[in-house]
C-alpha cells in the first residue's frame, strides 16, 4: 500500500457525503459516477471499513463514515483554498469588493483616491458603502472596511494604518463671548455638541500630561450621526465640539477653529483596514489593503500648530 494518503479518494468521499449522492458529487466534480464509486471503494478498502450503506434508493453514511466525513470535508476545503490562493497570486486582482467606511472620512480622503485605485487595478470594481454606523462585515456580506477609533471585534482581522487624534474645538467667536474653559469639569456648564456613533460611550475622556484623568458627559442641543453636520454650528460660535483631526485640521490651520484645554488630550484612536478573516484572502483584498496602507499611512491631514 502506498504511504501517500489517498487524497483523491478522501476528496470524492467528502463530496458524496456532502451531496448525499454519487451522481450529484460526480456532476459537481466533473467526473463520471464510476470514477467516484471506484475512488470511494478504494478508500474503504484502504481504511478497512464501510463508509456508506447503499441500497437502490438510499445512500447513508455508516457510523464509521460519519466519523470520517467532517475530517475529509476539511481536507477538501483546505485543498480548494490552496488552489484558490495560488490562482489569485498568479493573476491580476479582479472582481467586486464590497467596502464600508465612515462617510465624512470616505468623502474627504478615500473618494479622491478612487481614480488611482481603478486605474491601477482595471479588473477590480468597488461597491462602496459610506455610513458612520459600524456595519457587521460578516452578517452584511462586506469584504472589508476602513474603521476609525473603534478596534474591531475579536472575530475580525485589523491592519492599523495610522493614528487618528481627536480635538476639542470651538470658534474664536465662541471663546470671545464665553471664555476659554480651564478644566474639563467646566464643560458641564457649556453647550457641547454630540456625535451619535462615538466609540464606546457618549463620554469625553481627557488625560492630562501629569496623568490625571477626567470624564465629561457633553450636553447640548445638537446630536448628529455625521461630524460634518457639527461644523456650521461650531463656526457660528454657538457651541464646543469634538472633531477628528482629518476634519478639524483645515479649520485649525486657518484659525476658524481653536483647540481647547491645553495640557489635556482626548483619546487617540486609529484608522484600521478590517477584514472578516485572514485565511484565504483573495488577491483583490490584499491589493486593497496594500493600496490603503501606501496612501493613508502617512496622512496629509496632520495638523502641526
Amino acid at each position: 500500500m502506498s504511504k501517500l494518503p489517498d487524497f483523491e479518494g478522501l476528496a470524492m468521499f467528502a463530496k458524496v457525503a456532502e451531496e448525499g449522492s454519487f451522481a450529484a458529487a460526480a456532476r459537481l466534480m466533473g467526473v463520471s459516477v464510476p470514477t467516484v464509486s471506484r475512488a470511494v471503494a478504494r478508500l474503504e478498502e484502504r481504511l478497512g471499513g464501510r463508509l456508506f450503506n447503499r441500497t437502490s434508493r438510499q445512500l447513508a453514511l455508516t457510523e464509521f463514515g460519519s466519523s470520517m466525513a467532517a475530517k475529509a470535508g476539511e481536507i477538501y476545503r483546505q485543498a480548494e483554498e490552496v488552489e484558490s490562493e495560488a490562482q489569485d497570486l498568479a493573476i491580476q486582482p479582479r472582481g467586486q469588493v464590497r467596502l464600508a467606511m465612515p462617510m465624512a472620512f470616505g468623502l474627504r480622503w478615500v473618494a479622491p483616491l478612487l481614480p488611482r485605485l481603478l486605474r491601477q487595478y482595471p479588473e477590480l470594481s468597488v461597491d462602496l458603502h459610506l455610513s458612520d454606523a459600524s456595519v457587521d462585515l460578516i452578517a452584511e456580506g462586506f469584504d472589508a472596511a476602513l474603521r476609525i477609533a473603534v478596534l474591531p471585534d475579536s472575530s475580525l482581522v485589523a491592519r492599523r494604518l495610522c493614528s487618528v487624534t481627536q480635538f476639542l474645538v470651538a470658534s474664536p467667536g465662541y471663546l470671545a463671548e464665553h471664555g476659554h474653559p480651564a478644566h474639563p469639569r467646566e464643560l458641564a456648564d457649556r453647550s457641547c455638541l454630540s456625535y451619535a456613533y462615538r466609540a464606546r460611550s457618549d463620554l469625553w475622556r481627557f488625560t492630562h500630561t501629569n496623568g490625571t484623568k477626567e470624564d465629561v458627559a457633553p450636553k447640548g442641543r445638537l446630536r448628529v450621526t455625521n461630524s460634518d453636520a457639527l461644523l456650521p454650528v461650531l463656526l457660528e460660535g454657538l457651541a464646543i465640539a469634538e472633531l477628528p483631526e482629518f476634519i478639524a485640521a483645515e479649520y485649525l490651520a486657518d484659525g476658524r477653529l481653536v483647540t481647547l484645554l491645553p495640557g489635556w488630550s482626548m483619546a487617540r484612536g486609529g484608522l484600521y483596514f478590517v477584514t472578516p478573516s485572514a485565511r484565504s484572502r483573495p488577491a483583490k483584498i490584499r491589493a486593497l489593503s496594500d493600496f490603503f496602507t501606501e496612501h493613508l499611512s502617512n496622512p496629509v491631514w496632520r495638523w502641526n500648530p
